[in-house]
């Protein structure tokens, strides 16, 4: 991405005027993981406890399913959670989720590759450094969105 690109970029999902959504209790949340991991069953509670109603979906195509919603395979998260028009991949902090409704920026999806030690849902851990989770806007390119 070039510097003009990245630019434009974080001007848009600063200056949306687009309308904002929000975030309210309640709000639902379906959570896509593979039939095995039992992570991603802690981290459905973590958001459960967060005042999100979260739907858990077994499924054996989780990188498809991921790729079909703007997140590149070098950026998939352990799972896949669908809210209104958002992706977010992994366990990405429900600070990040809350604020990605708040704004309603102009975005495809948000996430936090792997399964990072410490991260939301990976119990036992500890967390070794800030997470870096990503930010993919509708023309499929990626910037840093949150540190946490």
């Amino acid at each position: 991405m070039n510097r003009r690109t990245l630019l434009a970029f974080t001007i848009a999902l600063m200056t949306s005027s687009l309308p904002t959504i929000g975030w309210a209790a309640g709000q639902k949340m379906t959570l896509y993981k593979d039939p095995q991991c039992t992570c991603c069953e802690i981290y459905a509670q973590y958001m459960r406890d967060n005042g999100f109603e979260v739907t858990v979906v077994p499924t054996n195509d989780l990188a498809t399913m991921s790729e079909e919603h703007g997140i590149p395979a070098n950026l998939q998260g352990c799972h896949l959670s669908l809210i209104d028009e958002y992706a977010i991949g992994g366990h990405v902090p429900v600070d990040v989720v809350k604020k990605l409704l708040a704004s309603n920026p102009p975005l495809k999806a948000i996430t936090l590759p792997g399964m990072p030690a410490g991260g939301p849902g990976m119990m036992p851990g500890v967390k070794s450094g800030p997470f870096t989770i990503y930010a993919i806007n509708n023309a499929g390119q990626s910037i840093v969105y949150a540190t946490e």
